[in-house]
């Protein structure tokens, strides 16, 4: 896919040589795991276009065995969930999020410039009946969805899902002005608000989202708010990306170098050390502001380098 908030229609994708390998990948993981990383995510797009990427799902969910790890997650956006569902089920994976912005066929054509809805739906039933978790993860974008959120809460709901709703991101040239779709959840509260009752509830998962109660549709609803309201002081995520960047924060570009010394030795002293580095420079927040910025983003990077 190539959604228009986070993708240019045509990128350029990195050499085969500078990516890590899945050997590579679960090193490093599992070197997080072994200083105290409990919960681990794969993250899209869609994670599972990646060529033997169930060869590295099972491989971490040792960890999962052994208990040093506490959850093993998904973001997908469904286009290849049918065929990988319950395969991520039996390596341990108990739940995934689906990125999902319409149920309108023509409007998610136009959002993410591919037609295939249909599948993703199929994805998404698939993992329902392979007994994975599923939450709904919604851009809230003024003109192409705003109308429609309600109808999705309900749908979200109706299934059995969380939906968490989530503010536009100034990240990387994309080919729209995020200042003419961005639209403010403390609007889209007040407007469910005007038909709902919405029960703030005491949820934390380490994440950016903050969580209501809808009582009327008997669902978790997430709010994930970059601009109108800063999460970072509840934020405990890190990034690491498929090249061993590995960025404390989403929107800084301030980064350390995992590459270089996971493959200058066979040991991870070297590793560890640059991970003591990593873990001290951590930004204090973020600085997403899409009115003083306008259409230029707060840093250059897209949305898909580092993840969903």
């Amino acid at each position: 896919m190539r959604c228009v908030y986070c993708m240019a229609e045509h990128m350029e994708f990195l050499p085969r040589a500078e990516l890590l390998s899945l050997d590579e990948l679960d090193r490093l993981v599992s070197a997080f795991i072994t200083r105290g990383v409990r919960k681990v995510r794969l993250t899209g797009g869609e994670p599972l276009v990646r060529r033997d990427l169930m060869q590295l799902i099972r491989g971490l969910g040792r960890h999962l065995k052994s208990g040093a790890l506490e959850e093993l997650t998904l973001t997908t956006n469904g286009t290849q969930l049918k065929r990988f569902a319950q395969e991520l089920a039996d390596a341990g994976v108990k739940r995934i999020n689906v990125s999902l912005d319409t149920l309108d066929r023509a409007k998610f054509a136009h959002i993410t410039r591919r037609d295939v809805l249909p599948q993703v739906l199929e994805g998404i039933e698939a993992a329902k009946a392979a007994g994975l978790g599923v939450k709904i993860n919604t851009v809230a974008l003024a003109h192409d969805n705003r109308a429609e959120i309600p109808f999705l809460i309900e749908w979200a709901h109706l299934q059995g899902f969380d939906i968490t709703l989530i503010e536009t991101m100034p990240l990387g040239e994309i080919d729209e002005d995020r200042t003419d779709q961005y639209l403010p959840l403390s609007t889209v509260r007040q407007e469910l608000e005007s038909f709902w009752t919405l029960e703030d509830i005491p949820l934390k998962t380490g994440g950016p989202a903050r969580y209501v109660y809808v009582r009327e549709t008997d669902g978790r609803l997430g709010l994930i708010t970059p601009l109108t309201h800063n999460f970072c002081e509840s934020c405990n995520r890190v990034r690491l990306t498929c090249t061993g960047t590995l960025y404390q924060c989403l929107g800084q570009e301030e980064h350390i170098d995992l590459r270089e010394p996971l493959r200058a030795s066979a040991d991870d002293a070297l590793l560890h050390a640059a991970l003591d580095r990593a873990m001290l420079v951590k930004p204090k927040g973020h600085d997403f502001v899409i009115e003083r910025r306008g259409a230029a983003p707060a840093v250059p990077r897209y949305m898909s380098t580092t993840g969903g």
